[in-house]
């Protein structure tokens, strides 16, 4: 039987009341006479005082960006990267390309799909116009929909010779070997010249196949083209990138007024999934979903993450998150948000005093050191200076703090679509840094055996005289040092 929403609601509420299980966030619920959605008890609950201590556009700043105002990059921007593409590959006289990894097929294409066992991967000769596509019959619909050019299709993973369900052809054939089935569709396709750029090297049995197929072809590997041009961002990047922020800033004060109001009273998973709720909900409404369509709102959400006590003395800690907020500990907001694919982290350590409304001095020491170097990270990254020598510096003051047995990993990594992706800020790292480089900002320190641990993050662009940071979330006393 359908029951009416608001009656299982209702019902819900009452048994989970019986049982003494009672959430708050089923007590909030409840007591919203004008909603019976949790969303709606969480908005009721937005806008308290946290958003306004964001920062606003600071002096001699050299970005942010704009934010943008698309959803995601317009194909038009992929015409123009791989143009960009095929003129570094003729510089090495390559003729054509073979991409395969799922984050350089999307850098490329602007085709987003989900990375599974079933290969993919996208073809172009010069002269091409479109692209190309080896895809699996389940993403057939959205990969037509948006730059298409032709392709090679097979059924599934594995693949049965002349097997099509969906064409009608159920049958047992022989298992298709992939590799062999899409260097066949590339035959067909047409291959301009003998030198074919591909993302990565060989196995030797896929050398093997190669030869076998498509004879006096040469693999050229081509994967640091393509992280070169993907390490440096373009304004429209940027510009998405910086849009993600507003929200995530927004979540952060979300977040920071739920600890305030609702104090001991919480775990750190329930501020972690009130934020995340409240803040999807926030940017879901203002993107163009067009009702789920394909293409509309790829790569694009807020993950929340808020760990407090122990837990936070671990730079990747293994345990759940779920202790109780209490007094004189460390506390972490964390996450990242995206839309359209760019975006990163943001993360902010807090130290909640004592019950006396005092705040223990050694995690003052270990939040202010962190705090100092993330400032130093900031001021360091300038075009033309090696990502070692920023490392150098920033571990050479947390060395003369006395703080270096809290010191557990490199103060950041470059960011891109994937996360973590070259180059490193550490000391073995001696590319140099290029403007609109964007790097993670964590030279974070940990001590587990007293149960804090400080971790900052953000994203820095590379400027030409400072870096600047994305978010607008203070790093400030004010902001994160909390008396319940």
């Amino acid at each position: 039987m359908d029951y009416p929403r608001r009656q299982v609601l209702k019902g819900g509420t009452l048994a989970l009341l019986g049982s003494g299980f009672l959430s708050r966030f089923d007590r909030v619920a409840a007591a919203q006479s004008s909603t019976d959605s949790l969303t709606g008890a969480l908005k009721a609950q937005a806008g308290g005082p946290s958003e306004t201590l964001l920062l606003g556009p600071q002096p001699n700043e050299e970005g942010p960006p704009e934010p943008a105002t698309a959803d995601r990059l317009p194909l038009e921007w992929n015409k123009k990267t791989v143009a960009r593409f095929k003129e570094k590959l003729a510089e090495r006289d390559i003729e054509a390309f073979l991409v395969r990894d799922r984050l350089n097929i999307i850098y490329l294409t602007g085709y987003w799909h989900t990375p599974t066992e079933r290969p993919q991967a996208t073809f172009m000769n010069r002269d091409d116009a479109d692209p190309w596509f080896f895809y699996p019959g389940l993403d057939r619909d959205i990969v037509k929909s948006w730059w298409f050019g032709g392709g090679r299709m097979y059924f599934d993973y594995l693949h049965a010779d002349g097997g099509f369900p969906n064409e009608g052809k159920v049958q047992q054939g022989n298992t298709v070997d992939l590799y062999k089935f899409m260097l066949e569709g590339l035959k067909e396709h047409g291959i301009q010249g003998t030198r074919i750029g591909i993302d990565g090297e060989l196995y030797q049995s896929e050398l093997v196949k190669a030869k076998e197929v498509l004879p006096g072809i040469e693999w050229v590997d081509i994967s640091d083209i393509l992280m070169d041009m993907r390490q440096v961002k373009t304004d429209e990047e940027l510009a998405l990138w910086r849009r993600a922020y507003i929200y995530f800033d927004r979540a952060h004060a979300f977040a920071r007024d739920y600890i305030l109001t609702h104090g001991t009273d919480v775990t750190d998973y329930e501020v972690q999934v009130a934020t995340e709720l409240w803040a999807n909900d926030l940017l879901y409404s203002d993107l163009d979903l067009a009702g789920g369509l394909p293409h509309h709102g790829v790569a694009s959400g807020v993950g929340i993450g808020c760990r407090a006590g122990a837990v936070t003395g671990y730079p990747h800690p293994h345990q759940p998150y779920y202790n109780r907020i209490g007094h004189g500990m460390a506390l972490q907001v964390s996450g990242g948000a995206r839309i359209g694919g760019y975006g990163h982290e943001n993360y902010r350590p807090y130290i909640i005093a004592d019950k006396a409304g005092n705040f223990d001095p050694h995690m003052r020491k270990l939040w202010e050191v962190s705090k100092h170097t993330c400032d130093m990270q900031m001021e360091l990254s300038v075009e033309g200076v090696t990502c070692s020598s920023v490392a150098f510096q920033i571990h050479k003051y947390q060395v003369e703090q006395g703080v270096q047995e809290y010191i557990y990993h490199r103060p950041a990594h470059g960011a891109g679509t994937e996360g973590h992706q070259p180059p490193y800020i550490a000391l073995g790292d001696f590319k140099m840094l290029q403007r609109n480089m964007c790097f993670s900002e964590e030279p974070g320190l940990y001590d587990p055996d007293n149960g804090c641990g400080f971790n900052w993050s953000d994203t820095i662009v590379v400027g030409l005289k400072s870096g600047y940071r994305m978010s607008r979330v203070p790093y400030s006393q004010e902001w994160c040092w909390i008396k319940l």
